[in-house]
């Protein structure tokens, strides 16, 4: 059974992902701060509610930014997202170590 939750959150987490890499990258998204806010709550939120270790939630969320911004532009100017979206996951864990902690 947790195999199966795991793979349940990434897939939620990959197509939450994809979501917000889709709209990142449309032709009239101008609004930068938006899709880094995004990145941050869904990366930290997968970060620290998901089964699977952070790194993985962090790579569900992170890659798509910059793989659809590859795919439709050939630049790799995005690829320092995925620093945002670790960072936002492993704070997320982290956040979540220090609330299950007993008191």
């Amino acid at each position: 059974m947790t195999r199966f939750k795991t793979a349940a959150w990434m897939v939620t987490a990959g197509a939450l992902g994809l979501a917000l890499g889709l709209v990142d990258s449309s032709p009239g998204w101008d609004d930068t701060g938006v899709s880094a806010a995004l990145l941050v709550l869904l990366s930290g939120g997968f970060g620290a509610a998901s089964p699977a270790p952070p790194w993985a939630s962090a790579l569900a969320v992170g890659t798509w930014i910059p793989l659809l911004n590859y795919w439709k532009t050939g630049s790799l100017e995005s690829v320092p997202v995925l620093i945002i979206a670790f960072v936002a996951a492993y704070l997320g864990r982290g956040v979540r170590g220090l609330v299950a902690r007993p008191a």
